[in-house]
């Protein structure tokens, strides 16, 4: 890979940063400008983009429940919302053909089906990082969203297999045998340790028993590697896997977007019709919002999950490749589905990063869309008559309500968006209730003379600082308190409301010197008196 793509790639990346977008903006800008300067994507730089998504749908099935997408709103959401868009751009489609358009002319019904079922997708990465950045994928609305997408990938992946006339080979069926050997590999994930075991374990997983025993019998390596992640997910260990292949998935991405920026010529022909395409997004969006509603999530998850999949997706760019080797379509197509792409990941980032001001702002409308009947997931929260309130309930967050509570009873109450932790620690006896601190109407439902301490341990900023913007629009007057991860995210936090936060890693060292002095008094009486009266070495 030349070194012209790190610079300009870092280089805009920052800039986007700095403007308040996510560096995948930047990263697409990058794509292009190398493009329009002459430079050609190469091998390498497909093939880092390749395992860039091939570690992130491993990721993702590392935190995915199969159970998820037997869920209602999420395969019959993601099959009817496919269907119906690809109906109604089909036909709009034909219809701007038959009315002389430049590249819509000559085509039939069938080609054009085939050009909205390549805009029905929505892109998986850009959901994945746009939750990720927000701290949003336990949250229900990102958990519903994420199935949508395993879903909309799987048919993606058949629709592959299909196209390119091969069968799967016989010995595909041999894949069944890798659910027997899952005790095996929980096994060995218990034997790894902490260190660097794990990133190989993981990165083994999902490219050689996951995507390359795939690809070896004919089917779809990315869903190699969904498959093992999602076979792994049962064990204790998944996280701390997922976690460790994050620095390595983040930068192989960027490989990923790059290679959007190399796949078509920004033409002027290709940019306004791309745009046009655009321009029937807002239809994919009010789609997804109004199925879900039916499911009866609530306007506000109903909304969120909406505008993590208002995007077009990389899988339809696979799809458009696939239909101009076959001859389906004509080459122009593809460099119009990627301008589109890219256009969207430009609206979406913004888009996303508002989506909860969005929500504020035309509260009143949307929840007219609400069904009577609510989601069990999605139920009104009581925090009954507690006093003190820890959002996050991981493992900071469980030490913090374990401590407070033996230091002041029972008025203590925990929140965490994830409800299989939520439910997991009520049955260890634990006051803790499911619910989505970042939700702006979470703080409506609570009186306001209840709580009188928030203790935040959220794993992100920007999730913490939502809280902080919630808990200032709302009634409540009490104290807030927050951990950060780093030394600079304290100013930031305090900066914002926080009346005290602290660095996680330093109170760590703190406390654990504490009950070293506590549990080890003997050993240590008369140390420092020592260490003063012994003589310093010149």
């Amino acid at each position: 890979m030349e070194p012209a793509f790190l610079a300009i790639a870092f280089v805009l990346g920052y800039a986007a940063r700095q403007v308040g977008l996510p560096p995948l903006v930047g990263f697409l800008a990058a794509g292009f400008t190398l493009n329009g300067l002459g430079f050609e994507s190469g091998p390498l730089l497909v093939q880092l983009a390749d395992l860039g998504v091939t570690l992130l749908l491993f990721s993702i099935g590392l935190k995915l429940k199969i159970e998820t997408l037997l869920r209602p709103e999420v395969w019959a959401g993601a099959s009817l919302h496919m269907a119906i868009t690809v109906a109604v751009f089909g036909l709009l489609i034909f219809a701007l053909g038959a009315a002389g358009v430049h590249l819509f002319v000559g085509l039939d019904l069938a080609t054009s089906a085939l050009i909205a079922f390549a805009l029905s997708f929505s892109s998986t990465v850009f959901a994945v990082k746009a939750l990720e950045e927000k701290g949003e994928m336990q949250s229900l609305h990102g958990r519903v969203a994420i199935g949508i997408l395993i879903m909309q990938d799987i048919i993606a992946v058949v629709f592959i297999t299909l196209s390119t006339g091969k069968l799967p080979s016989v010995w595909a069926l041999a894949l069944f045998g890798l659910v027997l050997l899952r005790p095996l590999l929980f096994l060995i994930m218990d034997r790894c340790g902490h260190g660097e075991l794990i990133p190989l374990f993981g990165l083994f997983a999902a490219l050689v028993l996951g995507a390359e025993a795939f690809d070896l019998v004919g089917m779809k390596a990315d869903l190699g590697a969904l498959v093992l992640g999602i076979l792994l997910a049962g064990h204790g260990r998944a996280r701390e896997i997922a976690n460790s292949l994050l620095s390595f998935k983040d930068v192989l991405l960027v490989g990923f977007f790059l290679n959007i920026g190399f796949s078509g010529s920004l033409s002027v022909q290709a940019l306004l019709v791309a745009l046009l395409v655009v321009l029937v997004l807002p239809f994919k969006v009010a789609l997804f919002f109004f199925l879900l509603t039916r499911f009866r999530l609530r306007a506000r998850s109903s909304s969120l999950a909406a505008f993590g999949l208002a995007t077009y997706s990389e899988f339809g760019l696979i799809v458009g490749a696939i239909s101009v080797s076959n001859g389906w379509l004509t080459p122009e197509w593809l460099t119009v589905v990627a301008v589109a792409l890219s256009v969207t990941f430009v609206i979406g980032a913004p888009l996303n990063t508002m989506a909860h001001g969005i929500f504020a702002r035309f509260h009143d409308r949307l929840i007219s869309w609400e069904t009577k009947a609510r989601h069990p997931e999605d139920q009104p929260i009581d925090m009954g008559d507690a006093r003190i309130a820890v959002l996050g309930m991981g493992r900071i967050g469980t030490g913090v309500y374990d401590t407070m509570r033996a230091r002041y009873g029972d008025r203590i109450v925990g929140l965490d968006s994830n409800s299989d932790r939520a439910a997991a620690h009520r049955e260890l006896g634990r006051n803790v209730v499911f619910g989505d601190a970042t939700d702006s109407d979470f703080w409506e439902r609570v009186q306001p003379g209840e709580i009188r301490l928030v203790m935040l341990t959220l794993p992100e900023l920007n999730a913490n600082l939502d809280v902080v913007q919630r808990l200032a629009d709302s009634p409540y007057d009490g104290k807030i308190a927050a951990v950060a991860r780093f030394a600079d995210e304290v100013e930031i936090l305090e900066q914002t409301g926080v009346h005290l936060a602290v660095d996680t890693f330093a109170e760590a060292g703190a406390g654990f010197a504490s009950d070293v002095q506590q549990n080890f008094a003997a050993e240590l009486a008369g140390l420092g008196e020592r260490e003063r009266r012994r003589p310093r070495t010149p």
